[in-house]
């Protein structure tokens, strides 16, 4: 993120060789950063790619195209309550073909709001239980989560993280309206949030690539481009896939977009990484 400099006040500067002294320290700083940026190789870049709520059918239409680039993906499934039995086949399916199974609540709920009227054990009892446990009977253990909307306080993350959760997901987006107007509109490859460094990190962002997003072909590329330069790994989720504009309330990413993200992950030659996997991933450092 951008930072402001600081008021350097009405000090006049120390000056070296007719050079202001705190301009030589900015270039110094800047070669020596500038050499820490780039890692010695890019064995670990890799792509992280989600999708949120109950779109099973959905998801699993899209199993050729997984198999067509060998993909692997995470879907993070809400209310199991109401999986049905050919849903439950299906999503076994899902996570055999080597895709995570990751959880986004039992009720879809706002852990901000729910822990602030319920109280924690109220919490766990309505959001987190009643899922997990159906999911148990299943088969499935997630060690994933995805806030539903995108809700949580440093609470919430805290009880999630003493359930097992290996990694929690948070919605990043680069472009934020205000009454229809674009208030702004970042690069992806500039929000350096929904790049995972491996270093662990437990709480991340994920960029959203639904409709209306406005990402850009040439942005997304250049966003996987810089994946594979800093070896780290993009994140990015959608919802529901669409093959035709979303409408009638819809909410959900372009198959076509999605297929594009693919094709140049093999580009770039990029690893698939589900999300529990990442901070299960150690870099090797020369």
């Amino acid at each position: 993120m951008i930072k402001k400099l600081k008021n350097w006040g009405s000090k006049p500067c120390h000056w070296v060789k007719g050079v202001p002294t705190f301009y030589v320290l900015f270039l110094v700083t800047f070669s020596l950063l500038s050499c820490q940026t780039k890692p010695a190789d890019s064995e670990k870049a890799g792509i992280a790619i989600s999708f949120d709520d109950h779109f099973i059918d959905d998801w699993y239409a899209l199993r050729p195209l997984f198999q067509k680039y060998n993909a692997r993906v995470t879907f993070f499934l809400t209310c199991p309550v109401l999986l049905t039995t050919e849903e439950i086949v299906k999503i076994k399916q899902l996570q055999r073909d080597g895709h995570e199974i990751g959880f986004h609540g039992t009720i879809h709920g706002n852990a901000t709001e729910l822990l602030k009227s319920d109280g924690v054990q109220k919490y766990i009892e309505t959001e987190l239980e009643p899922g997990l446990k159906h999911l148990a009977q299943i088969g499935i253990k997630p060690t994933s989560y995805a806030h539903p909307g995108g809700n949580h306080t440093d609470q919430a993350d805290s009880i999630l993280l003493a359930h097992g959760f290996k990694i929690l997901r948070d919605v990043a987006q680069a472009e934020r309206k205000l009454f229809g107007i674009p208030v702004y509109h970042f690069e992806p490859r500039v929000m350096s949030w929904i790049y995972y460094p491996f270093n662990k990190r437990k709480i991340v962002d994920a960029l959203m690539i639904d409709e209306g997003t406005n990402i850009s072909e040439k942005e997304i590329k250049e966003a996987l481009k810089k994946a594979k330069d800093t070896n780290t790994a993009i994140m990015l989720f959608g919802h529901q896939p669409l093959h035709e504009k979303p409408k009638n309330g819809q909410y959900g990413f372009s198959v076509t977009f999605l297929e594009t993200i693919l094709k140049e992950a093999k580009v770039q030659n990029l690893k698939f990484y589900t999300m529990s996997e990442l901070p299960d991933s150690k870099i090797k450092l020369q």
